[in-house]
């Protein structure tokens, strides 16, 4: 019965953050503030989902299960790196940013 509602509290916790970064990336004016949401808060709700999997499945099988363990590190850390990436192919190729984005002046010319 525990197990089920902090279940239901981390599904209902990731969910807000999948959308509240979703909305955020449609919303957002220009390519550099639209990376915020998916490198934000979407990683923290997958996060919030795949614990609410590990809780899930600990208490069925009474171990936690390291696909989800995994995943999670996986996630983690390949989601900062490819916005990184992008950012720096962003600015390889010289793509505008909207006026009311900070630090444009601090990009390097090549």
């Amino acid at each position: 019965m525990m197990a089920e509602i902090i279940v239901s509290l981390l599904l209902l916790l990731g969910g807000v953050f999948i959308l509240i970064g979703s909305i955020g990336m449609n919303r957002m004016p220009d390519f550099f503030m639209r990376l915020h949401g998916p490198t934000k808060a979407t990683t923290l709700g997958m996060a919030g989902v795949l614990i609410a999997s590990i809780v899930y499945f600990s208490a069925i099988v009474n171990e936690p299960s390291a696909k989800e363990i995994l995943i999670s590190i996986f996630l983690l850390i390949t989601a900062p790196i490819s916005g990184y990436m992008l950012i720096k192919t962003a600015i390889h190729h010289r793509l505008k940013a909207h006026k009311g984005t900070k630090g444009v002046e601090n990009i390097e010319e090549d």
